[in-house]
């Protein structure tokens, strides 16, 4: 058998002191599942899984003598030790006791759990190979147990079921998504193994028993990967995506216009190929992979003339029926739906003017502008004949920051034209806007004047002036406003090189 290095020091302290307390108390405790397979792999784990012969409440009664608390509420045996951290907080470790699964009556859940009482019974039960190794650390060395050559599979890069791949899968359907997700996540270079691509292919309408929450959760982690756009192609040509996002397939071999070499689909993955190089959001690579998912039901025509009227409008509308489907948080469905639906805004330098970009930063919301310009910069480069337009992109950042600003205005000052009229006792005249202008020049000079006490005792002395000096003062103010104005346009056209 193939036997790989392992690297001890990629196991957390925390990990090792749980297993040497169960062998202490004459128990088997072996590390399992993913964490063995990216500790084969020189990968750091995310997470950890032991398992042990001891029951739940065995677990427990190794730990009664430490300062360490454990928890047992669930019906699979698995036991929590919390090892306590600052501020209140614990880390978990979960501890689960050899187990067989009877029948899957749902496809999903194991209608009964019993105990086992070697680590070869509950290896057998799990998902892949590679998945179903054990390793035991013991007197500075380790106990590998790999029952179905996992090692060699993890050497080869194949992701393969444990024994028959069609019994794994009627057990746990959600197991079909979970091979393409791993084959998307452990790399480009990572293949599922062909009686198991096949077996994903006669059994992918056993997904519709799964609930929307486990689909999202994996498919989250397929979009969030560096080989997404491989995960929804594997998503696809399994059949797993006709019960995930079935829109997405309408737009295979549709055509689109002179804009575009690729089709809908093809034109939706490129999209989201570029928004995984750049690294972007989950929402952002949702919207790219489903920005354009109206064009199919609103296409007229053919050829280079082909038009999409009001896709955007078409795609937003689906696209909230996906997110809600999903089960998507609210916030990021509402994003995700967002930016599809302005996906497609018009900007010509000298042609769409402040009152525009104002509109567009009200529709988005201040906060998703950057977003929208990613998911833009996504569409643009994903058409397959991208223009240069990153003079365009630069104005547009430059107009976005000019009209979010708070414009410069009496507006700004502690004080209105109302308690002028008190202090000084006038009526409403030309005069109280002078004033205004004088304070709030005072203001733009030195900030922290701007408080009610400075702001009375300036009015105090301005009411000691004459209307000629008022008028000469407030004419120099508005001439100080109007170079702050430039001044503060200026720096914001040089911060986007616009002119």
């Amino acid at each position: 058998m193939y036997t790989m290095k392992i690297n001890i020091k990629l196991i957390p302290k925390k990990v090792l002191f749980c297993i040497e307390q169960l062998q202490k108390g004459e128990f088997e405790a072996y590390i399992v599942g993913g964490c063995t397979r990216d500790l084969l792999r020189g990968a750091k784990p995310n997470d950890w899984d032991i398992t042990t012969n001891a029951t739940p409440e065995q677990i427990q009664s190794v730990f009664l003598d430490k300062s360490i608390k454990t928890f047992y509420e669930n019906d699979f045996g698995t036991v929590g030790v919390a090892f306590p951290l600052k501020k209140g907080d614990f880390e978990i470790v979960e501890i689960t006791t050899y187990r067989n699964e009877a029948t899957y009556s749902d496809s999903r859940h194991p209608d009964k759990v019993t105990w086992s009482k070697t680590i070869d019974e509950d290896l057998k039960r799990r998902d892949f190979t590679i998945n179903a190794i054990a390793i035991s650390p013991k007197n500075g060395d380790f106990d590998i147990i790999d029952l179905f050559n996992g090692q060699e599979d993890l050497k080869k890069k194949i992701i393969r079921t444990v024994n028959e791949p069609n019994d794994r899968f009627s057990e746990d359907a959600l197991r079909m998504m979970r091979a393409i997700r791993l084959e998307a996540v452990l790399g480009s270079d990572w293949t599922i193994e062909e009686k198991t691509l096949n077996a994903i292919k006669n059994n992918a309408k056993l997904l519709k028993k799964v609930s929307p929450e486990r689909v999202r959760d994996e498919l989250i982690k397929i979009i969030m990967s560096e080989n997404a756009v491989k995960g929804i192609e594997s998503l696809r040509n399994s059949g797993l995506l006709t019960y995930i996002i079935p829109e997405l397939e309408e737009g295979c071999s549709v055509a689109q216009n002179k804009h575009h070499i690729y089709d809908c689909y093809k034109h939706n993955l490129e999209s989201l190929a570029y928004s995984t190089r750049k690294d972007f959001d989950f929402d952002v690579r949702m919207a790219a992979l489903l920005h354009d998912i109206g064009k199919p039901r609103t296409k007229r025509g053919h050829g280079e003339s082909a038009t999409f009227y009001n896709h955007e409008v078409v795609g937003a509308k689906m696209t909230e029926k996906i997110v809600n489907r999903l089960k998507l948080p609210k916030k990021e469905a509402h994003s995700i739906v967002n930016l599809v639906r302005y996906h497609l805004f018009y900007y010509n330098v000298d042609e769409v003017g402040e009152s525009s970009v104002r509109r567009l930063v009200k529709n988005v919301g201040l906060e998703s502008v950057e977003k929208l310009l990613q998911l833009r910069m996504c569409d643009r480069i994903g058409s397959g004949c991208p223009k240069a337009e990153p003079y365009k992109m630069r104005h547009l950042k430059y107009m976005i920051e000019k009209v979010s600003k708070d414009p410069i205005s009496v507006k700004m000052l502690k004080i209105n034209g109302k308690k002028v009229m008190d202090t000084l006792n006038i009526k409403p005249s030309p005069k109280v806007g002078m004033i205004l202008d004088i304070l709030l020049d005072d203001v733009l000079n030195e900030p922290k004047r701007n408080n009610k006490k400075y702001l009375k005792e300036r009015l105090d002395e301005l009411s000691k002036l004459d209307d000629k000096t008022i008028e000469s003062l407030a004419k120099k103010a508005k001439e100080s406003k109007n170079e702050v104005i430039f001044k503060e346009d200026k720096e914001t056209k040089e911060k986007y090189w616009v002119s």
